[in-house]
């Protein structure tokens, strides 16, 4: 490739940070999303189940699907993703975690 062309792939990273409320909200809304799948073996359903009961983070997992996050992207079409999740301790006022992401409790409109 030329320095004048471009890829047509892009790599787009997203990294969230989510605060869980409800757990078991969140492994029955798994749970389903594991019994509905129907191209998921039984065996590979009853591994899903019991990583689900064992983590929430492994419930966000499979809750969380990235095709989703572009599927409605006008001329893009996903050629390839991966994704994972796993506990972290989060201080939103640690210096390590500062500038890293916007403060979404913070309302611009007070900082005039």
């Amino acid at each position: 490739m030329t320095s004048t062309e471009t890829s047509r792939f892009v790599r787009l990273r997203v990294e969230l940070v989510v605060e869980l409320t409800d757990t078991d909200r969140l492994r029955r809304a798994a749970y389903e999303r594991i019994d509905g799948d129907e191209s998921m073996a039984e065996e590979e359903r009853g591994h899903a189940r019991r990583m689900v009961e064992s983590d929430e983070a492994e419930a966000l997992a499979y809750l969380v699907d990235p095709f989703e996050l572009v599927e409605q992207v006008p001329g893009v079409e996903l050629a390839q993703a991966s994704w994972s999740s796993e506990h972290i301790d989060y201080d939103p006022h640690a210096a390590e975690w500062s500038g890293a992401f916007g403060d979404l409790e913070d309302d611009p409109e007070e900082d005039d």
